[in-house]
């Protein structure tokens, strides 16, 4: 079982940046690939971005590309998530995953943890 807290939220003015972080326990999660998902109020849930277990593959949202930075510290067992040039939309609360099989990490059906979430909130 892996326990996945989310960190580093909190109220951004646009352009600014964030960083958030995922700190996993109760497992290792080099054995997960991990990633970040979003949601804002009245959406669904939506992908972020994802990094393979060996951190050596990463995968963005065409919504963030090149504003978003995600990756991750095996010996801290935590996963991060740089957000620059931020935008209004993307005020959403924030949710780390982790997910053991499959291939496709923009479904969230295929994540087998989640996180509580963590709020962030880019105001003009």
């Amino acid at each position: 079982q892996v326990q996945l807290v989310e960190s580093g939220g909190g109220l951004v003015q646009v352009g600014g940046s964030a960083r958030l972080s995922c700190a996993a326990s109760g497992g290792t999660s080099y054995k997960y690939d991990m990633g970040w998902f979003r949601q804002a109020p009245g959406k669904e849930r939506a992908f972020v971005a994802a990094i393979s277990r060996s951190g050596s593959s990463l995968y963005y949202a065409d919504s963030v590309k090149g504003r978003f930075t995600i990756s991750r510290d095996g010996a801290k067992n935590t996963m991060y998530l740089q957000m620059n040039l931020l935008k209004p939309e993307d005020t959403a609360v924030y949710y780390c995953g982790a997910k053991l099989w499959g291939t496709r990490v923009d479904l969230e059906a295929e994540y087998d943890y989640w996180g509580q979430g963590t709020q962030v909130t880019v105001s003009s």
